[in-house]
C-alpha cells in the first residue's frame, strides 16, 4: 500500500490522499492561509487513533460474542505544547448494546490496545524521506 498526496492547485495549499483506490484531500484552516476545503493533517492523525479504536472494539467484541451494536469515539487533542514535544489526546468512547458493566470494562481496556494507540505511544518510527529525481521539474 502506497500513500500519494498531490497538491490540487499552485495557488493553495489543498492536496488530494490517494490510498488504493480511495481518494480523499487536505488543507489549511483559514487561519493558516488555507481555504479550510478539507481536514488538516493533525485531524488524521487523530481520526485514524478513533477510527483504530472503533474497528478494534467491534472486530473483539465480535470474536467475544459481546453484544456491541456500535461506538462512538471522540477524539480531542491539546497540541498548545507540541512545540516541546507533547502532543495530548483525550478520548471518549461511548458504547451501545445491552452490556454487562464487566463487559463495558473488558472493552474499555481493548480499546487501549488498539495497534494505532500502541503504535502513536509505545512505537520508535523512523521517517526516511528521498528526494524522487522529479523533484525539480515544473
Amino acid at each position: 500500500m502506497t500513500v500519494t498526496v498531490n497538491t490540487e492547485s499552485s495557488e493553495g495549499f489543498r492536496h488530494s490522499i490517494q490510498v488504493d483506490d480511495h481518494e480523499f484531500f487536505t488543507d489549511l484552516p483559514k487561519a493558516q492561509g488555507g481555504e479550510g476545503s478539507a481536514p488538516e493533517p493533525h485531524d488524521y492523525f487523530d481520526a485514524a487513533l478513533a477510527g483504530c479504536k472503533a474497528l478494534t472494539l467491534k472486530l473483539y467484541a465480535q470474536k467475544k460474542d459481546i453484544p456491541l451494536t456500535g461506538v462512538t469515539v471522540e477524539v480531542k487533542h491539546d497540541n498548545s505544547q507540541e512545540q516541546k514535544g507533547k502532543y495530548g489526546l483525550q478520548v471518549k468512547l461511548t458504547l451501545k448494546g445491552v452490556l454487562t458493566d464487566a463487559q463495558r470494562e473488558e472493552l474499555h481496556r481493548v480499546a487501549d490496545r488498539c495497534p494505532v494507540h500502541k503504535l502513536m505511544t509505545s512505537s520508535e518510527v523512523s521517517i526516511e524521506t528521498i528526494l524522487s529525481e522529479g523533484a525539480f521539474s515544473q
